[in-house]
């Protein structure tokens, strides 16, 4: 991973991401990792398409799911943009979304599109099946 080598490097920024930050809660390396002019293309409900819109959710879903962590199954770059296939998992602990903790395990997919800049992540791009992920809580009924 050089600069001889954008992709990979690119790759490296977006899975410390995901496996330090999102899955370690290292909040001091999120500062590091993202640009502070980051923008977030498919913000989820409630937050801001920021910097600290993507903090707060970071931090939201760790205080849900205190175990939270995902299972990178690929990931393909070109150039500076990281497409990353993942699936989430953890343990309900925490309020999410206004339900109350169930104790329940939750596993969702992502995809998600990440651009790297200098080093550091500028933009983002992604599709989560939260669908699935409230049904697993409870908060929707079961598909038939």
């Amino acid at each position: 991973m050089s600069e001889n080598d954008p992709s990979a490097a690119a790759k490296a920024v977006v899975r410390r991401n995901t496996e330090e930050v999102q899955g370690g809660g290292d909040f001091a390396l999120f500062d590091e990792l993202f640009a502070d002019d980051f923008l977030d293309h498919t913000p989820q409900p409630g937050r801001t398409p920021d910097k600290a819109g993507a903090r707060e959710l970071y931090r939201v879903l760790r205080e849900a799911f205190p175990d939270f962590r995902a299972d990178i199954h690929w990931q393909a770059a070109d150039g500076n943009l990281v497409t990353t296939y993942k699936t989430y998992h953890g343990t309900h602990r925490g309020e999410f979304f206004g339900i109350a903790p169930t104790g329940r395990s939750i596993r969702f997919d992502t995809v998600d599109a990440m651009r790297v800049r200098d080093g550091k992540i500028s933009e983002h791009w992604g599709v989560a099946n939260l669908f699935s992920l409230m049904q697993q809580l409870g908060a929707l009924p079961d598909a038939v």
